[in-house]
């Protein structure tokens, strides 16, 4: 792994990224946790907040932690509630691991959304623990009560454009949040292996492609890349002081049902049906904008391989025993699709003509291009996505359909996965 890691030269990107950390630093230990904005719409959600730490409580995290096959995992997933945490947990309940979700329902997106997704982890047998990762206490309790031997953290303030109006939240969830985390678990006994989301955020300007984990990382785009870079720097640190198993994958523009309303997919669907015009961005010099899309399928396959291959830790009780496992892997489709042809497809699949204007991609962090290499991925971990656009829309398209047909009854709009 260490010839997968990037030295910063001397230079202001260097200046700026150590200052993001120290900001980080002082934020997570002088101005703690900022109250919930979430609300409570499901008596589960009830259960889940305000039973905390009771008898009722500590049952159904127990019992959801529990292997139903004797060889599973104990697994805390963090974002449970997210488009990938919710589909990760599934996957891993489904072939008979014991699952624990914790998610804050932020309201980063509509809430709503979040809770159709906890209500039918639910009806899986997953319990999802409403609070913050930021919260020590709770974090504590958890590993009091479930000797986890992985942690899945895919809890993070998600977005490329929001940290131009919100930077503060990138720092507290995706710096702050990552370090409580990583805290709790170098104490505990036994450590936990974690296998943490990145972005391919992260390779920011690079003009090589396609995108590789040797290539350098230290010219970040946006805010949130600089604190997802600011995230491997970190997960290194605990690897080498505390002998914490830690694996990284970068996702490549994840999309499929269940998504995230905020991706370009999503609002372009949505407008499209509403007769509204979306706006194509291209680059310089009218040059496509084009992305590695990725199917949900294909990530939560990446992510159950990480799992499945991640050595044990090699601390207890914060004290380090030997030399620990650390990797990075690309998780992406190898196939950049311009955004122009994604909206086509949509065309097609909705059989409605989308109003189009075309406009210069402005300077808000986005880049013009994604494009993964996952030869690493393939060889350690046995990635192999299978799922091309059209046919991945085409499942989107039908959920977003079946959820969105009847606005005022909830239960009539929940889908199976």
């Amino acid at each position: 792994m260490s010839n997968h890691r990037t030295r910063f030269p001397f230079s202001i990107n260097k200046l700026i990224f150590w200052s993001l950390i120290s900001l980080a630093v002082i934020l997570f230990f002088f101005v703690g946790s900022p109250p919930s904005t979430a609300t409570t719409t499901t008596s589960s959600s009830h259960s889940r907040r305000s039973l905390r730490g009771g008898p009722q409580w500590q049952t159904s995290v127990i019992r959801s932690s529990t292997p139903s096959n004797p060889k599973g995992l104990r697994v805390l997933v963090t974002g449970a509630a997210g488009f990938v945490g919710s589909h990760v947990s599934v996957a891993l309940k489904r072939r008979g691991d014991g699952v624990v979700g914790i998610d804050n329902f932020n309201r980063y997106y509509d809430p709503s959304l979040k809770r159709s997704r906890a209500d039918l982890l639910t009806r899986e047998g997953v319990f999802v623990v409403e609070g913050d990762i930021n919260d020590s206490s709770l974090l504590k309790s958890l590993f009091k009560l479930v000797k986890f031997t992985h942690v899945m953290h895919l809890a993070a303030q998600a977005g490329v454009r929001y940290a131009m109006k919100n930077p503060s939240s990138y720092i507290h969830s995706n710096i702050a949040g990552f370090v409580n985390l990583l805290e709790t678990c170098k104490s505990v006994n036994p450590q936990p292996a974690i296998v943490w989301a990145s972005s391919s955020s992260v390779y920011g300007l690079n003009s090589k492609v396609p995108f590789s984990e040797k290539d350098r990382t230290d010219q970040p785009a946006s805010l949130y890349a600089a604190t997802k870079k600011a995230g491997e720097e970190i997960a290194h640190t605990y690897n080498h002081i505390y002998g914490l198993s830690m694996t990284g994958l970068r996702f490549f523009t994840v999309y499929g049902p269940w998504g995230r309303p905020d991706m370009a997919y999503f609002f372009f669907t949505r407008d499209i049906l509403k007769g509204k015009q979306i706006q194509i961005f291209e680059g310089a010099e009218h040059r496509s904008v084009a992305r590695d899309f990725t199917y949900i399928d294909d990530i939560v396959k990446g992510c159950l391989g990480a799992l499945d291959t991640a050595e044990k830790s090699t601390g207890s009780g914060g004290k380090k025993s030997g030399p620990a496992q650390l990797r990075i892997f690309n998780l992406g489709n190898t196939a950049p699709v311009p955004v122009g042809k994604l909206v086509s497809i949509l065309e097609k699949l909705l059989k409605v003509h989308a109003k189009k204007k075309v406009v210069a991609m402005p300077r808000n962090g986005d880049v013009p291009f994604t494009h993964a290499d996952i030869s690493l991925a393939k060889k350690e971990i046995g990635y192999k996505p299978g799922t091309d656009l059209e046919k991945g829309l085409n499942k989107f398209v039908t959920w977003y359909l079946a959820y969105y047909s009847n606005e005022s009854g909830k239960k009539d709009r929940l889908s199976s996965w």
